[in-house]
């Protein structure tokens, strides 16, 4: 199928063929599902975290292993771009349980502090632990795909000198919570591919604050790097689970 400006552009059926197929390799390969684990889906109103909570409501009908399903939208002091009420329309209409919860990222800011991406970020991964465990969630979902893991690895190599990222799960040892991340194997480009033949990556939210952030620098030198090659950003992904230590000081 030829898009408006040429070049291959998927089906809706192919979009979302693609993404189901890259999130069931992901959810199987990493165990991130098991029988009766309670979901709650961090939900922005931007196209990952959509696609995701669509995903996953589907798979439920076949999936293997029986789970619920829940989302859950932070609201902050700073940024009100999300149309919740489409959103929250949206995932009913998949049959997902949805509420929002107001968080004053920027007023818990500290005297002498400035706003920040790690802080807001710490802000609402907090709210979301509480929730799940107050509501008895014992998994969180969260929609990073593979070209913000690998931004990571990058972000964390060049500005804090240490080999390190996302995992596709992640364990707390102090909360009775995981965090999964079944866009782990799902390219951003695939992402914006299915969210576009859905027709709600127009409700992507655009945050003021990371419009000038590192991750924005590394992604272009990344973009740079890579020449956008799929395989060797899959490549850059693999490396973190195949370290050679012979030859590492």
């Amino acid at each position: 199928m030829r898009g408006p400006r040429g070049g291959y552009h998927p089906s809706v059926k192919e979009a979302e063929n693609q993404l189901a197929k890259l999130t069931e390799s992901a959810l199987r390969r990493y165990s991130m599902i098991e029988e009766g684990d309670r979901i709650l889906v961090a939900v922005s109103g931007g196209k990952d975290s959509t696609s995701l909570a669509y995903d996953l409501a589907a798979k439920r009908r076949w999936w293997p292993a029986r789970y619920e399903i829940r989302a859950l939208h932070i609201a902050t002091d700073f940024c009100s771009c999300c149309k919740k009420t489409a959103l929250f329309d949206l995932l009913a209409s998949w049959g997902i349980e949805a509420l929002s919860i107001d968080v004053p990222v920027i007023g818990r800011l500290k005297p002498g502090r400035s706003m920040n991406c790690y802080w807001c970020s710490t802000q609402r991964r907090t709210e979301l632990i509480l929730y799940a465990m107050a509501e008895g969630f014992n998994k969180i979902a969260l929609g990073h795909h593979l070209d913000d893991i690998v931004e990571t690895l990058m972000m964390n190599m060049l500005y804090k000198g240490q080999v390190s990222g996302m995992l596709p799960v992640l364990k707390y040892g102090k909360y009775p919570v995981s965090v999964i991340r079944p866009l782990a194997l799902c390219e951003e480009r695939q992402v914006i591919a299915f969210a576009e033949e859905k027709g709600f990556r127009s409700a992507a939210c655009t945050c003021p604050y990371g419009r000038d952030s590192k991750r924005r620098e590394v992604r272009e030198r990344l973009a740079s790097l890579t020449g956008g090659s799929s395989r060797l950003k899959r490549n850059l992904f693999d490396s973190m689970s195949n370290v050679n230590g012979e030859y590492l000081p």
